[in-house]
């Protein structure tokens, strides 16, 4: 796949997201701390320099959820990419980015919802929740839906109950 390239000639900053299932099928949603509007997402998180992508998946959710009770089941084909609205571009990030490029990780939830600790080290979520698919589309910010599209067209079909 080649690179993407935007308009600004800013990089897309390297991160991956957790599409994390629970044994209902639904997906673990947070709403995050630094946001005005009703924003949530999944788990997700840049790339440290060094870093493969399946580490980066586990240290971000944990560090984000308190999750440590998760196992990839999927991953995406491809790396995904989403655009910074052009009023956010150059205020997030240190204005570094325009965007991200993202490898998706499926996860299978092995643990409880005790498991579940948002008040982390440093928090990203107020609250979270569980989510069918259905509802996911609608809770996303405009700028993230066509991401979030590609991965539930690639891993929608892993949300069944066990």
């Amino acid at each position: 796949m080649t690179e993407r390239h935007h308009k600004s000639g800013l990089p897309y900053r390297p991160g991956v997201g957790v599409m994390l299932l629970n044994a209902e099928g639904k997906v673990f949603v947070g709403q995050r701390l630094d946001s005005k509007l009703e924003a949530w997402q999944m788990p997700q998180g840049g790339i440290d320099p060094g870093e493969e992508p399946r580490e980066t998946a586990f240290r971000e959710l944990a560090e984000e959820t308190g999750i440590t009770t998760a196992e990839i089941i999927a991953e995406s084909r491809d790396w995904l990419y989403y655009d910074l609205p052009d009023d956010l571009i150059g205020t997030i990030w240190k204005g570094r980015y325009c965007g991200q490029r993202q490898k998706w990780f499926a996860m299978r939830f092995t643990g409880t919802d005790a498991d579940v600790n948002i008040a982390t080290e440093h928090p990203e979520f107020r609250s979270w929740r569980w989510s069918t698919l259905d509802e996911l589309a609608g809770l996303i910010v405009p700028f993230k839906r066509d991401l979030y599209a590609a991965v539930l067209a690639e891993f929608g079909h892993l949300a069944v109950g066990s």
